[in-house]
């Protein structure tokens, strides 16, 4: 299967010129059905703690998740991307993945990063989120979850074995996210994507480095720092050998005693 990293440079609070900016690179794109194209958390927004610029979950016009859909079902591919949404007056940061079918799979992020004061802003979810998409179990995690990785063991025990993270990761810490990808990927020998924007915004400066890892912490994709669209293949055939060769998951304690 293959997979597209849509590395972009989002317009700060702008959800329609970002979705036109979207739109225009995917024109160039022609992916098979069955792919999956991924883009960053809160893609039409940047990571905006404006909640006027939410969508509400019941309105099934929202336009952000509406252009998710779309593409999806022009394109024949799962489509993958951060919005904000709210629901009965709470706010969410969650990743949506849209399906042909018009169907929709919600994560709520679970770790919300504080000093942003995001945590002020938006309610943490407090579940795990996985999908199948033949054949692969497709695990959601977004941003500051990477630095936890009982979510991605949570993942995994709900037989994961593709594990993708969106985020608006700042170029500071920018060697964390390299080496967290990585970790996380070896650890749950999963493939482990992660999908990072470029540009800058009030809160920081970003510098991309979308990266595909594979199950034994090899560095299939580095997108480096450039706009555009990232595209390799990924085989579960990886994930299934080296799990059966090297049967490290089968050794997993429940606990630890201290």
């Amino acid at each position: 299967m293959h997979i597209h990293l849509i590395q972009m440079d989002t317009i700060w609070e702008s959800p329609e010129e970002n979705r036109d900016s979207v739109e225009k690179m995917l024109g160039e794109l022609r992916p098979l059905p069955g792919d999956i194209i991924v883009l960053p958390e809160m893609y039409a927004t940047g990571f905006s703690m404006d909640t006027s610029l939410s969508e509400d979950i019941t309105h099934k016009d929202s336009p952000n998740a509406s252009f998710l859909l779309r593409k999806s079902n022009e394109l024949k591919c799962c489509v993958i991307g951060g919005i904000a949404i709210q629901n009965n007056n709470l706010f969410h940061n969650e990743a949506i993945a849209a399906f042909p079918d018009g169907k929709i799979t919600r994560y709520q992020k679970n770790n919300l990063f504080p000093l942003a004061h995001e945590n002020h802003t938006y309610v943490a979810g407090n579940e795990l989120t996985t999908f199948e998409w033949e054949p692969w179990i497709i695990g959601l995690s977004i941003c500051y979850d990477l630095r936890f990785p009982e979510i991605y063991r949570g993942l995994t025990s709900k037989g994961a074995n593709l594990i993708i993270n969106i985020a608006n990761w700042p170029i500071d810490r920018i060697d964390h996210w390299a080496t967290l990808l990585k970790a996380r990927a070896i650890e749950n020998q999963s493939y482990v994507v992660g999908v990072n924007r470029t540009g800058t915004d009030p809160n920081s400066n970003y510098n991309g480095r979308s990266m595909i890892i594979d199950p034994m912490g090899t560095i299939v994709l580095d997108a480096g720092e450039e706009e555009g669209i990232f595209s390799s293949t990924i085989k579960i055939e990886k994930v299934s050998s080296w799990r059966n060769n090297f049967p490290v998951l089968e050794n997993i304690k429940d606990s630890v005693s201290i």
